[in-house]
């Protein structure tokens, strides 16, 4: 699809939050067959019906990947690496939008994963084996770096994903001297809340970055699909491991950012992806902010 290959060259935005900014950041964006988001059991027409209605292909599924930087204070928080130059060659931008940006990798105090999927965290280091950010501490949740380190892990997963088995576990030899472990409920550093939003994966985490009595969200891959986890978030998701437990999370955020009126930043829904949920007859929806 040649209109989208330099879509997202160039892709930023800014939001001002507190006294410092969130920066939502392009690390290109996703090529996968349609049948890898469509969700289980969904109606061929319903579906259809609603990946038109956001001009999405049928065929396809193109998700953009939207990293996010957090400056706050003397720090500057990067949420999640990006896909790195080894996973799809329509992603991986992450250095070369952050260069164009002005934002040096080595000024990255912390470093905040999501969860181990590749297009998250194959990006931390670079094409010389080196970590993108030389100076950072690193965290993650622990239910997630054990469960991609257990040793039993590749063999309980299907054959199609054993290499995000075998491409996490190589990137934590990189980090298990760096990493910090936390979990749910945690504060990492001052105004940043770590959620369970597991079903994506065992410990996939997202965060709410407090400002007062508003909060900012960054969701990884807990909310994806801008026409159908929102409109129908009932719908179990063929990307999730645990698709059950996804539907739980997706219904348990959506109420919440919807009661708040929280901001949010989805990592694959349409570049920045900023914006808020709100309800409406058949459901929720999202509003660009």
């Amino acid at each position: 699809m040649p209109a989208s290959v330099s879509r997202n060259v160039m892709a930023l935005a800014k939001q001002p939050w507190g006294q410092g900014e969130v920066i939502a950041i392009s690390d290109g964006y996703l090529s996968l067959p349609g049948s890898f988001a469509i969700p289980e059991h969904a109606s061929e027409d319903e579906l259809h019906s609603l990946l038109k209605l956001h001009n999405l292909p049928t065929d396809r599924s193109t998700p953009d990947c939207n990293i996010t930087l957090w400056r706050t204070g003397n720090r500057l928080v990067l949420f999640d690496t990006g896909a790195g130059p080894n996973f799809m060659p329509s992603a991986g931008k992450l250095l070369e939008n952050m260069d164009a940006a002005g934002i040096d990798p080595a000024d990255v105090t912390d470093v905040v994963f999501t969860h181990a999927h590749p297009d998250h965290i194959w990006g931390v280091i670079d094409d010389f084996d080196e970590l993108i950010c030389p100076e950072a501490a690193y965290h993650m949740g622990e239910v997630e770096w054990n469960y991609w380190s257990a040793e039993d892990t590749i063999d309980k997963t299907p054959e199609n994903r054993k290499s995000f088995v075998v491409g996490a576990q190589n990137r934590f030899s990189y980090l298990e001297e760096r990493i910090s472990l936390f979990k749910a409920g945690d504060e990492l550093i001052p105004g940043l809340e770590a959620v369970d939003s597991n079903g994506h994966t065992p410990g996939h985490m997202s965060f709410a970055i407090h400002n007062n009595s508003q909060n900012l969200f960054i969701l990884g891959d807990a909310i994806t699909n801008v026409a159908v986890s929102f409109a129908r978030p009932d719908w179990p998701s063929a990307s999730d491991q645990d698709p059950g437990q996804g539907v739980a999370t997706r219904k348990r955020l959506l109420e919440r950012l919807a009661h708040e009126e929280s901001l949010l930043i989805g990592y694959h829904l349409p570049h920045p992806g900023m914006g808020r949920v709100e309800r409406d007859k058949q459901g929720f929806k999202f509003v660009v902010e």
